[in-house]
């Protein structure tokens, strides 16, 4: 049996994310279309003595004693009935907290996958799904991702109903990251305060997604509705996204509840181009994927 373990974890982008008004059971459905890029986190993942215990530890970065990763071996256990083996966890971040890309998620399904190869077991999607539901929305689509960390998929619901689509391979993006972290507890109330004022905005229907994922980038009418409101409250989340358009990207937006905003380009070199424009224009913190 494996002893240790290092796995990556990919970062997310949502090409579009339409939120829908808010839920008696306190969530928001979603329709998006969700993007892997190869930003990715790493786990070190190694077996302790004994059961029940996972120590996690992040160089850089104090983590809550409660995080994604402690709430998906808890479920890990739950889910296979059985009392996990304990284990160490070292995280190495490269995905920024607080963008909208997904990074916690991922960790914790990554995680997941990293316990099942510890464990010997292989979990069936019944049990992934009850990890998702217990850890974050976000998981489920990361349980959908290729070993590699690739994937794309139209997700809907709550981010419980995932369909895989094939990953356009020519898709050219860079991630830039103002210097704002924004909560998906605020984003969600200042979405929520936006339809209470009656603004509505005009979402490509579901059914549209994945035929509007195949056209050319150029054609893309993608909206996050998220990005009027956040874009309001933070000056410096408009002004980034502004950049990446005045780049050349064929294609912009904010991803997830922010505050990473990314640009598509028709070539890698274009993306690393429109990186460098970005640094001179004072956007320094840019990764091409």
């Amino acid at each position: 049996m494996l002893s240790e373990i290092h796995i990556a974890a990919p970062a997310k982008i949502n090409l579009g994310l339409n939120v829908l008004p808010h839920r008696k059971d306190g969530f928001h459905s979603i329709e998006s279309i969700f993007q892997a890029v190869s930003l990715k986190d790493e786990l070190f993942v190694a077996l302790e003595e004994g059961f029940g215990k996972c120590d996690v530890s992040c160089d850089g970065l104090v983590l809550p004693e409660e995080n994604t990763v402690t709430a998906a071996y808890k479920a890990f256990g739950a889910a296979a009935g059985i009392q996990p083996l304990s284990v160490r966890v070292k995280l190495v971040k490269k995905i920024p907290s607080g963008g909208g890309l997904g990074g916690g998620s991922s960790d914790a399904a990554f995680f997941v996958r990293a316990l099942e190869k510890l464990h010997g077991v292989t979990l069936t999607e019944e049990q992934l799904d009850f990890i998702a539901a217990q850890v974050g929305s976000d998981v489920f689509f990361f349980f959908h991702c290729d070993d590699d960390g690739t994937g794309a998929a139209v997700v809907s619901g709550r981010g419980e109903f995932v369909r895989k689509i094939p990953c356009r391979p020519d898709l050219h993006i860079v991630l830039a990251f103002p210097e704002v972290h924004s909560s998906t507890k605020e984003a969600y109330s200042l979405v929520d305060a936006w339809f209470e004022s009656g603004e509505v905005i005009e979402h490509p229907a579901l059914s549209e997604l994945e035929c509007m994922y195949n056209a050319p980038v150029s054609d893309w009418r993608f909206k996050n509705t998220f990005t009027i409101p956040l874009t309001a409250q933070y000056q410096k989340i408009g002004a980034a996204l502004e950049c990446v358009r005045r780049s050349g990207a064929l294609y912009s937006e904010m991803s997830g509840s922010g505050s990473t905003v990314f640009g598509v380009y028709a070539s890698r070199a274009e993306a690393e181009n429109a990186a460098g424009f970005m640094d001179c224009e004072g956007l320094k913190n840019t990764v091409v994927c």
